[in-house]
């Protein structure tokens, strides 16, 4: 035998392991298949259902109950006449083939027996459900009945021995427990009548009526005690309150007391209303009202009745200070009139100091009419007393209001001084400047200088004209003081640096005379002195001859620079 043969036999050997193995494998699978399905079969037969049905049918079932048993009863005859059967007979024959290895039919009659026990096996344990909710339902609905009984008698008993605490409610109350017992004769009948299913449907409804009423009856306590004992107290006292605070003199514009006190009453009969006709959500929002329109009548009275404490003893105090505001509002005017004579009041001072005594005369008016009416019996104690607060305050603030005002009007004749001698003293400042100019014997002054120092004089001259006035505006003249003050201090500067240029001028031209027979720096030399002599441009001929000098001996300059400001600070 050639090799190729060989190959060819071993894998023809190796194909025919391999089906083999398959077709063991196939057959131990669905041999299990068949197991399983034999077992769903004995779990159904161990439901004993047909137990079942005996003792349903002895319970004599009516209604939907019964209704319930037959629908479910036929669906269970289906799966004992026919559908187990079917079933039954396919694994046989399943089992048969697949001991042949005819694993393909059997595979057939496999799957069309797991498509009949599938559903088969769900409806039978639906139906298992279905009768033992039936069985339990007689033993369930007894014993909630008496359960629901006892809590219902439990419930009459309370209601009847409070009864007076329940008042206009009572009759629905008891309304709705007699609908109640007429649900229980219902139940009770339809149990008898061996209909579970509808029994249990009517106790659930008693149990929700029961626990409706139930949780009603403290709520019905409360607010009848609070339409029928609490509003009416709280009414009587507000009503003797009211009528009290009149004779002592109170008096209240806010509202009509005596007619909120009726009009309250007459929503405490239509809460009344509702409670009777058991309207508990209604009833508490009313409720809920009538506390906040008494509590605001309270406020009311506690208002006014704190109130007149604080303007009694107040009332002697705002009259001394609106006497003492009254007669510095009018010195203040006074002397700011006086002053306006002298002085030009540049913020408007003496108009504000009449508004203010206007304002101080028109709170004294006020407090006039406020203890007018307190004599008369008409003063409203709290709308008094928010108004002297705002009294107090505002007159603080007038106060110190005033005060200000009279210290800066003071200020105005020390003002005046200073700005004398600060005209004095820019005088001789500038009067210096001029002179250590003129003592430098210089040929001439830059025209730079020459214009700021005619402005800084004529400046001087304005400032002394205003303050030679009658009337004067020491604001204004205080502004242009802070100008001129700016202004002799950038003259002194320009005159300390015309000063330095030429004297630095001096001693460059004279260190440059070393390189005379240099014709750039002999040229700087004459450009510089004409600069000096004839424009008296004293900067420019310092950089003219400097810039020179520094190209022949570089440094030189600026040595000679630092060893003349070293000399003038020594010095």
């Amino acid at each position: 035998m050639s090799s190729t043969q060989s190959i060819i036999v071993i894998i023809a050997i190796l194909i025919i392991i391999l089906i083999i193995a398959f077709m063991l494998i196939v057959n131990r699978k669905q041999l299990r298949e068949i197991i399983e399905l034999d077992d769903l079969i004995t779990k159904i037969e161990k439901m004993n259902l047909d137990a079942d049905i005996i003792k349903l049918d002895k319970m004599d079932l009516a209604g939907e109950s019964l209704t319930t048993l037959t629908t479910w009863r036929k669906n269970y005859d289906q799966t004992t006449t026919k559908k187990i059967p079917e079933v039954q007979d396919l694994i046989e024959k399943a089992a048969e083939q697949n001991g042949h290895y005819q694993l393909f039919k059997a595979r057939k009659n496999i799957n069309q027996a797991q498509e009949i026990m599938r559903p088969t096996f769900d409806d039978a344990k639906n139906t298992k459900e279905v009768f033992n909710e039936l069985l339990e339902s007689n033993r369930e609905n007894q014993m909630l009945l008496n359960d629901l009984n006892k809590n219902y008698q439990d419930m009459r008993k309370q209601v009847l021995a409070d009864s007076f605490e329940y008042g206009q409610a009572l009759d629905q109350i008891e309304s709705e427990l007699s609908a109640i017992e007429g649900d229980f004769t219902e139940a009770k009948s339809l149990t008898a009548q061996g209909d579970q299913v509808e029994a249990k449907r009517v106790l659930s409804k008693i149990k929700v009526a029961l626990t409706g009423v139930k949780t009603k009856l403290p709520e019905i306590r409360q607010a009848r005690h609070e339409l029928d004992t609490v509003f009416q107290d709280q009414l009587r006292e507000i009503s003797d309150s009211y009528k009290k605070m009149m004779s002592s003199k109170y008096y209240i514009t806010k509202i009509d007391i005596l007619a909120e006190i009726k009009k309250v009453r007459t929503e405490v009969d239509d809460a009344r209303k509702l409670l009777q006709d058991l309207k508990i959500d209604e009833l508490n929002k009313k409720i809920s009202k009538i506390q906040k329109e008494i509590a605001n009548l309270y406020d009311v009275l506690a208002r006014e009745y704190k109130a007149r404490p604080f303007v009694e003893e107040n009332q002697d105090k705002i009259q001394r200070l609106l006497s003492h505001e009254q007669v510095e509002s009018k010195k203040l005017v006074e002397k700011l009139r006086h002053i306006d004579e002298s002085y030009e009041l540049t913020h408007g001072e003496l108009a504000e100091s009449r508004q203010l005594e206007q304002e101080v005369n028109n709170m004294n008016h006020q407090y006039t009419v406020d203890t007018q009416n307190i004599a008369d019996g008409k003063g409203v104690y709290s709308a008094i007393k928010a108004s002297w607060l705002s009294m107090l305050e505002r007159l603080r603030e007038i106060a110190d209001k005033q005060t200000k005002m009279g210290q800066d009007v003071d200020g105005l004749y020390d003002s005046e001084n200073v700005a004398n001698d600060s005209v004095n003293r820019f005088k001789q400042e500038v009067s210096l400047v001029y002179r250590r100019l003129e003592r430098k014997n210089l040929p001439g002054n830059p025209d730079t200088f020459v214009q700021m120092y005619t402005l800084v004089v004529n400046e001087i001259g304005h400032v002394a004209k205003e303050l030679s006035e009658v009337r004067i505006n020491m604001e204004k003249i205080s502004n242009e003081l802070i100008q001129i003050s700016d202004d002799v201090e950038r003259l002194k500067r320009e005159a300390d640096d015309i000063i330095n240029c030429a004297d630095l001028v001096e001693l460059t031209l004279q260190y440059s005379n070393k390189y005379s027979n240099n014709e750039a720096v002999k040229k700087a030399q004459t450009k510089a002195m004409e600069l000096y002599s004839q424009e008296f441009n004293y900067k420019d001929a310092l950089d003219t001859i400097a810039t020179a000098l520094e190209k022949v001996e570089p440094g030189s300059y600026q040595r000679l620079e630092n060893a003349y400001y070293s000399d003038k600070k020594n010095n």
